[in-house]
């Protein structure tokens, strides 16, 4: 008597199944055990710091082959069905940056300059699509050659920009076919950016502009930066400047800035203050930026003074055709208004020369107390606490924060604070430097995930001028959650040359004057919005934590990801830190923005994962 199993397949199959189904079933068992296998063999990789970086070997590809499989095994078994991948944008959007579309701000009601200013509510409900490369668009060239040669089609300017522009740091470019190259120094004349520098650094009563640091000059806001001509020599002199500029649809500083590898973002000074904290940068430098100071109740020198700390300098360079001529011009014009305005402000003129001004701000809280009737007012106290492009106000901001100490009496070094001043920041030591401890081995375990690819078996670039590996393609580094900035003096410790832009979430903990004040570029930032930069300005995107800090916003994970697209360059890096139900649901979104992506287990018994993913170069 047969049995019931028996019974049930002669009824489907017949009294004998057919051979074809006895193969499929035995091939869909060794499938089943080989997977099993290598999933319950260390299917995914430790992250467990390694000494020698290239022990990846084809054994490692398959391994992280399997657990590519695996997921995607699993996500079917669930019965989650492959989403279609988004389209290409049009043409038209290559340069696209959301919240700057003057048109528009102008439809919805903007006027007397707000139209020019970030506007992203009118930028919502945008279309989901992927900004594709101009069609000439080229990965940069490798550092410091990308500092002082850059493609032409990576960037929108015209040649009529070029001979147009005014700006001294303008000047200081050849356009060469397909290449815009700048200048070196050895190259420089009298107006040169290596004679500029040392002619503030004597004005400053120091021997030579090496001596930036020793001042206590650490971190420089460069506004109308031109093309970061000044701040790539100050770079050179390990200061960190960075660039802001209005936007520009075309010739944008911004851009060819960050095309250079050097720290921008787009920041205008017009109704609102810049997203930095109170006391941020010790020196403030415009030169020829075109901004008329004393308009608007000369809220924009406060916004000046406010992000200034105490003894730091503001460096002014006025229009001129001839840059060491009279400065009869800037006398009458500039200097009188400013020399009523700057005492009200605890502001005295250290020094001029030719048309270069250079005032400072006091050391002394107690010289606010002490002006004459009819000063400038002080803020409330706590007023300038998370500055997320608030009004422009027209008090004095800074006077009673904890932070209040002169450039000259930092006792710890450049990138470091001691105990005393991370007590400040209400930041004990000890986490700290557990942080920057975790962040060491993390860094290491990164780049060896990203090494081996990058320098041997990464796809050959589009041109015959590429340098042969090994070369190192990551320049522009963005930490979208920085806390601490502890991978940032990760990368300094081990001398990569990269910079990275420190982001602080509006709703995380406010870390960005600690990170301001230990000398990295940073900003606060609502990852709800778009980021202020163009497309394709960063090679590496790194978060910790922020997918699961974003669950509970009221933005989409979706949408988040289509931000992170924008801004990365084809062939750059994700790399993605969080709990396993966010980064498999970010896994699952990276497939239809057509990321390449893979998953890796820590391996430290927590419920951890790590995303690694790289955007194609797309040319369509």
């Amino acid at each position: 008597m047969r049995s019931s199993w028996s019974n049930k397949l002669s009824l489907i199959f017949g009294p004998r199944p057919p051979l074809n189904w006895l193969l499929l079933c035995l091939v869909s068992v060794l499938a089943l055990i080989a997977v099993l296998g290598s999933s319950s063999s260390n299917t995914f990789d430790s992250l467990t710091p390694i000494s020698v970086p290239d022990i990846y070997t084809n054994y490692r590809r398959l391994k992280e082959q399997a657990a590519v499989d695996y997921l995607e095994l699993r996500s079917l078994s669930l019965g989650a069905s492959r989403q279609r991948e988004l389209g290409l944008c049009g043409r038209e959007r290559e340069n696209y940056v959301p919240c700057y579309n003057v048109s528009a701000n102008l439809f919805a009601g903007f006027k007397d300059g707000e139209e020019f200013d970030r506007q992203c509510e009118v930028s919502r409900n945008r279309e989901r699509c992927l900004v594709r490369p101009p069609k000439d668009y080229k990965i940069p060239l490798r550092w410091p050659a990308g500092r002082d040669v850059i493609w032409s089609g990576n960037v929108k300017i015209t040649k009529d920009q070029f001979l147009s522009s005014g700006s001294m740091t303008k000047r200081l470019m050849l356009l060469e076919e397909n290449q815009i190259a700048f200048h070196s120094e050895d190259g420089l004349i009298f107006d040169g950016v290596k004679d500029y520098s040392l002619q503030i650094a004597k004005m400053l009563g120091l021997s030579d502009d090496s001596q930036f640091l020793q001042a206590g000059v650490q971190t420089v806001l460069d506004i109308g930066c031109g093309f970061g001509s000044f701040g790539a020599h100050l770079v050179s002199l390990n200061v960190m400047a960075i660039c802001i500029a209005a936007y520009e649809a075309t010739g944008s500083q911004v851009q060819l800035t960050l095309e250079r590898g050097l720290p921008a973002m787009i920041g205008n000074f017009i109704t609102r203050q810049l997203p930095y904290p109170a006391l941020s940068f010790e020196m403030v430098h415009c030169a020829q930026c075109g901004i008329v100071w004393d308009k608007k109740d000369w809220t924009l020198l406060l916004e000046v003074d406010r992000v200034l700390k105490p003894g730091g300098y503001f460096v002014l360079t006025s229009s001129t055709s001839q840059p060491y001529g009279s400065s009869l011009s800037m006398k009458n014009s500039m200097l009188t208004p400013m020399e009523e305005m700057t005492p009200k402000i605890c502001w005295t003129l250290k020094a001029q020369q030719y048309e270069t001004f250079i005032w400072q701000k006091t050391v002394d809280s107690d010289c606010y107390t002490s002006r004459k009737q009819g000063a400038i007012p002080l803020c409330n106290e706590g007023h300038d606490v998370r500055s997320y492009y608030k009004p422009l106000v027209s008090c004095i901001s800074g006077t009673t924060n904890k932070r209040w100490t002169p450039i000259r009496n930092r006792s710890s070094s450049p990138h470091q604070l001691n105990s005393a001043e991370l007590e400040i920041h209400g930041v004990q030591p000890d986490d700290f430097f557990e942080d920057l401890q975790i962040w060491r081995s993390a860094l290491r375990n990164y780049w060896s995930l990203l090494t081996p690819l990058i320098f041997s078996d990464h796809p050959k670039r589009p041109g015959d001028e590429d340098p042969l590996p090994p070369f190192n393609m990551i320049r522009n580094v963005m930490d979208m959650s920085a806390h601490y900035g502890g991978l940032n003096a990760a990368f300094l410790e081990e001398r990569k040359s990269v910079w990275v832009m420190n982001v602080v979430p509006v709703n995380a903990l406010y870390t960005l004057p600690l990170i301001l004040d230990l000398g990295f570029a940073g900003v606060l930032h609502d990852w709800c919005e778009p980021f202020p930069t163009y497309p394709r300005t960063y090679d590496l995107l790194h978060a910790n934590g922020l997918l699961s800090h974003l669950s509970s916003e009221r933005c989409s994970m979706m949408d988040l990801l289509l931000e992170m697209d924008r801004i990365l360059r084809p062939e750059g890096w994700v790399v993605l830190c969080d709990k396993v139900g966010a980064i498999e649901m970010a896994r699952m979104f990276a497939t239809q923005i057509r990321w390449e992506a893979r998953v890796i287990d820590l391996q430290n018994g927590s419920d951890q994962r790590l995303l690694v993913c790289q955007k194609p170069f797309v040319k369509k």
